[in-house]
């Protein structure tokens, strides 16, 4: 993969039209819908082209972070780690990427074997979210420096995993999934070809945001697999929605059909060049680092005083990764009805073709028996507390939890205090639970 160039300086706010049979913003590109789901922040940006391209912008005295534009390889080897990246074929035929950073700056030369742990990240992130930080700020690159083996997922349709041995992204059969099927699929896929390369019986997973819904299905559906793992933590867990109160969560609540409507039948939020070559250098950009600062993170809570606000264009240029619409619909489902469970096929006969029954069925949380360790936040407007209450209350193996007042949702990956209040206490419960 290489990295995108950065945009040379725009002569007059009329270049914001890319004229090219090659532009990735044109029609042959992306679905109507697609064209519709454009992030708050980018809304407001355009209307302040006019003053954005402009001698302001070539003159803007804060250097675009080259970071933004990078896959996950290089932002790892740009730090200095090694970088390694497979391709895993799921069971029902789709192609995801995982990322390794198989050992750390200080212990290259160490011939003991590292215990793998693996990362899984949230709706609409990648693998990258482990590792945007500084090295002394990224659980990718602390848990690689403490020994470890680090693994990180690329969950199905998201920029990384696009590929499918039958369909392409251009049909709708490829993105007829949800959470369901990265649970079903992607995630034994994943571990089971983790542990085959490593030779190991078992491995620590780490799950973030949807990244902890998926394990939560999985751990408590397939015993075989949740034998593989020996501690689970779940960082912001999320499973039922019922108290979420971000802004991001208004649209769940509109009808089906609307939602459909609005936002067709394939991508969600897929990340595009284009977007990104607009939004980086806008709120890299003085005058408008606050406001992006503030549309961005206000989405899942707000704690800005913990965000390195250097960084905020790299953060906002490597997301969204995108997801499936399908899985926007079932989150939604998950919204009204208050209940952790099963997509819904949306009548009685193609519930009962999926799961023998007329309904979709409920997942038994209660069921899962993995040691587990859970974070939450105080301010977390997607994991919302009283939700998160709720979830501790039917996890049998609880080991460990910690609620931190301040945060709120992006803090987990991004908080400069992340290694101070989470970091180093899941390092110390690897280290007590080998």
């Amino acid at each position: 993969m290489t990295i995108l160039s950065l945009p040379a300086p725009l002569p007059n706010s009329q270049e914001l039209s890319f004229h090219s049979s090659a532009d990735i913003c044109s029609a042959k590109h992306m679905t109507l819908g697609t064209r519709k789901k454009i992030w708050l922040f980018v809304a407001v940006t355009y209307l302040f082209q006019g003053v954005t391209y402009s001698e302001e912008l070539r003159r803007m005295k804060r250097a675009l972070d080259p970071e933004a534009f990078m896959s996950i390889n290089e932002l790892v080897t740009y730090k200095g780690y090694p970088s390694e990246e497979y391709e895993v074929v799921t069971e029902d035929g789709y192609i995801i990427t995982i990322n390794r950073i198989p050992y750390g700056t200080q212990n290259q030369g160490s011939p003991a074997s590292r215990p793998a742990v693996f990362l899984q990240h949230g709706l609409l992130g990648d693998a990258s979210n482990w590792v945007t930080n500084q090295p002394n700020n990224s659980l990718g690159f602390l848990l690689a420096d403490a020994g470890f083996d680090v693994w990180m997922g690329n969950s199905r349709g998201n920029r990384w995993s696009r590929k499918h041995q039958k369909y392409s992204v251009d049909q709708d059969e490829f993105w007829a999934f949800s959470f369901d099927e990265m649970a079903k699929f992607d995630l034994p896929a994943a571990i089971n070809f983790i542990l085959e390369k490593t030779g190991q019986e078992k491995l620590y997973y780490i799950g973030y945001s949807q990244g902890t819904t998926i394990a939560f299905i999985a751990f408590s559906t397939m015993p075989e697999l949740a034998q593989k793992i020996k501690l689970y933590f779940a960082l912001a867990p999320v499973t039922a929605i019922k108290y979420a109160k971000s802004p991001a969560t208004k649209l769940l609540y509109l009808p089906e059909k609307m939602l459909r409507g609005m936002l067709g039948n394939r991508e969600f939020l897929p990340e595009t060049e284009c977007l990104t070559r607009i939004i980086a250098p806008v709120c890299s950009h003085r005058a408008f680092a606050r406001l992006c600062r503030s549309v961005f993170f206000n989405l899942g809570g707000c704690n800005l005083k913990n965000i390195d606000v250097n960084r905020i264009n790299v953060y906002i240029a490597q997301t969204s990764a995108g997801t499936s619409v399908q899985n926007i619909v079932h989150w939604s489902q998950e919204a009204r009805s208050g209940k952790f469970q099963a997509y819904d096929w949306g009548s009685s006969k193609k519930n009962m073709e999926k799961y023998q029954q007329t309904t979709p069925p409920l997942y038994n949380i209660e069921e899962m028996t993995v040691p587990t360790a859970v974070w939450t936040g105080g301010q977390d407007q997607l994991a919302d507390p009283k939700d998160a209450a709720i979830l501790l209350s039917k996890i049998k193996k609880l080991i460990y939890h910690k609620k931190i007042p301040e945060w709120a949702h992006l803090d987990f990956i991004w908080g400069l205090d992340a290694p101070l209040h989470v970091y180093s206490e899941i390092i110390d419960l690897m280290q007590k639970y080998p």
